[in-house]
């Protein structure tokens, strides 16, 4: 955490607990509607942050911008047996619910209700926590996206790419965290920032369309 204004720190826990709190839940939510009882009996089925928050996910949050929590359990077979789309409409909960909670942070920027000032001092300025929280949010959002497992945006391509495609990350499947892995911390010291080039022109997007 070096490095880190007390400010920015403060910004990222409140985001973290806010933000991954809201994303686990909504998976948690979404199979329970479509009659998957596994979350809810796994304790899942709330918005308390003890229920959902991963150390090292946590941790990675608050000093990166980005992180993760436990993934809530959900039954596939029980999904499918209510509707064959339920599983890639409990994926999207998740990154959906963080863009909704960009959407509705980004209204007082918008409207410009609060001043444009970022804090120097202890605690983080309106402007500046909202900002934090938009980015972090919409972060959250893309990189979930991202069609490798363990990340959200598999199962979502497994419903929409074509059987080719759906094949090829099938084979990928188990070597998925590795991938990431390498994408994150082993091919940007290379020059090769792959993560990037995916997530910022649609992190652009949405922080045009959104805070303008």
């Amino acid at each position: 955490m070096l490095g880190l204004s007390a400010s920015t720190l403060i910004s990222r826990l409140i985001t973290l607990v806010i933000a991954l709190s809201f994303h686990e839940f909504a998976h948690a939510w979404t199979a329970n509607f479509f009659g998957d009882d596994t979350p809810r009996l796994h304790g899942r089925l709330t918005l308390n942050p003890l229920a959902h928050l991963d150390p090292i996910g946590s941790l990675m949050l608050v000093v990166a911008g980005f992180g993760w929590a436990k993934p809530v359990p959900v039954n596939m077979y029980a999904l499918q047996r209510r509707s064959n789309s339920a599983p890639m409409l409990v994926s999207l909960a998740g990154p959906l619910s963080n863009l909704l909670l960009a959407f509705l942070a980004a209204i007082p920027l918008r409207l410009r209700l609060v001043p444009f000032s970022y804090s120097s001092g202890f605690f983080p300025s309106a402007f500046g926590f909202l900002s934090t929280f938009i980015q972090i949010n919409l972060l959250l959002m893309i990189f979930n996206l991202i069609p490798l497992a363990p990340l959200d945006g598999e199962k979502v391509a497994q419903a929409l790419f074509p059987p080719s495609w759906v094949n090829f990350l099938d084979r990928i499947r188990p070597y998925g965290p590795l991938i990431l892995m390498a994408m994150l911390f082993i091919l940007p010291r290379l020059g090769i920032d792959i993560i990037g080039w995916i997530i910022r022109p649609v992190f652009n997007l949405f922080w045009t369309l959104l805070v303008g």
